[in-house]
């Protein structure tokens, strides 16, 4: 487990344990938005787990006000988008040591809002929460196709889905017209359980052995928008990432 705060990922740690029985569960502690936190917590991951069988990304920020991260990345598509793409090519050769391994991208039907904008990736013009969650998300699949293609070939395969729309604590410092938005969809979300169904699914389903470079929701394979299937935006995006994240 990588999770942000200590205190809270102890608690899910802890819960894990008791209901599993197994004391091998590891807390590493990072912020996906600091790429030196992200290449601390792989180092540490690879040095301790030479074989990777299975790697769920799923970090899903949405900040009410525009910031920057440590490096000077938007927060959100630092977190949501850079995070997985980073932490994933530092841990790709862990993965190869494995038989068979899988990745794991969680995403969000929020990519239909969301559009790719190479001109202002870092949303500096025109900021709201949904329209950099949602650009992010929709990086999230274009990363995903893009990676199945990089990857074919060697044993492992990479997917993405959407997990529905799940009752946490997700978006709670948000103001205005967004949170009344929230607020009015919670009795018909989901819960955690049911929100990780499908994650699950996709790291541990026989009947998607092999499968790779497509996007589910609720165990099924489903269309992400059109634009995320332009071959050129998935290379544009993959080339301007590594080198805002310095992968060679």
């Amino acid at each position: 487990m990588v999770c942000r705060s200590k205190e809270k990922g102890l608690i899910v740690l802890n819960e894990i344990i008791e209901k599993t029985r197994n004391p091998d569960i590891e807390l590493i502690i990072a912020d996906l938005s600091s790429q030196k936190d992200i290449r601390r917590a792989a180092n540490e991951i690879k040095a301790k787990y030479p074989v990777i069988d299975v790697l769920i990304n799923n970090a899903g920020a949405i900040n009410d006000q525009r910031t920057e991260t440590i490096d000077g990345y938007e927060t959100t598509f630092a977190t949501n988008h850079l995070g997985y793409f980073l932490f994933t090519n530092l841990l790709l050769d862990n993965l190869k040591a494995a038989p068979r391994a899988r990745i794991v991208n969680v995403a969000s039907e929020a990519q239909r809002m969301g559009k790719i904008n190479f001109d202002d990736l870092q949303t500096k013009n025109g900021y709201t929460p949904m329209k950099a969650y949602s650009q992010s998300k929709l990086a999230n699949i274009i990363f995903t196709y893009e990676l199945a293609k990089r990857i074919t070939g060697t044993n492992i395969t990479a997917n993405c889905l959407h997990p529905g729309v799940v009752n946490t604590n997700f978006g709670k410092e948000l103001k205005g017209f967004t949170i009344i938005l929230f607020k009015l969809g919670t009795p018909f979300m989901r819960n955690a359980e049911r929100g990780a169904e499908t994650s699950i699914w996709l790291a541990t389903a026989p009947e998607v052995d092999g499968i790779s470079g497509k996007y589910y929701s609720d165990k099924k394979e489903i269309k992400s928008q059109p634009a995320s299937y332009d071959v050129e935006v998935q290379r544009k995006l993959w080339e301007i990432s590594a080198q805002m994240t310095d992968v060679k």
